[in-house]
């Protein structure tokens, strides 16, 4: 297998399991700072900080005139990671972390499934087909297993 394709699914994987660690300890945080949007914002300065130490590491800079092309919507990402945050930081410890992620992977899937049917942001168009759907289904029905 292509050892760019391996290291993309490790990494993958392993990032997966920092967003499950992510959710309870924005809950501690939020705990001790006052909100959940309070612990998103102190998360995203740490995430911030750590981004900007790893981008000077590798001499990163962002093309200008590129950057400058771009859609309004293209610089909506940190909002949508933002919500997440907060609402991991409040749902988690009312919920139970794995209870949260699944429904939070099922909403992530459907999501997908929708995104892929229109080829948004030019992604390649892909068909809504029952097998694809009933995986969707598979991950709501396991939340609600791991709920009971």
């Amino acid at each position: 297998m292509n050892p760019l394709i391996l290291f993309a699914l490790a990494a993958a994987f392993v990032s997966g399991g920092f967003i499950a660690v992510q959710a309870p300890t924005n809950a501690l945080l939020a705990r001790g700072v006052g909100s959940p949007v309070n612990a998103a914002l102190v998360s995203f300065i740490v995430g911030s900080l750590a981004l900007l130490a790893v981008a000077l590491l590798l001499g990163a800079r962002p093309a200008e005139g590129a950057a400058r092309a771009l859609p309004w919507y293209a610089w909506t990402g940190g909002f949508y990671g933002a919500v997440f945050v907060a609402v991991a930081a409040f749902a988690a410890p009312r919920l139970g972390v794995t209870f949260f992620l699944m429904v939070a992977i099922a909403g992530q899937l459907a999501m997908a499934l929708f995104l892929d049917r229109i080829g948004a942001f030019g992604i390649d168009k892909v068909e809504i087909s029952s097998t694809r759907l009933a995986g969707v289904a598979l991950v709501l029905a396991g939340a609600f297993l791991v709920r009971r």
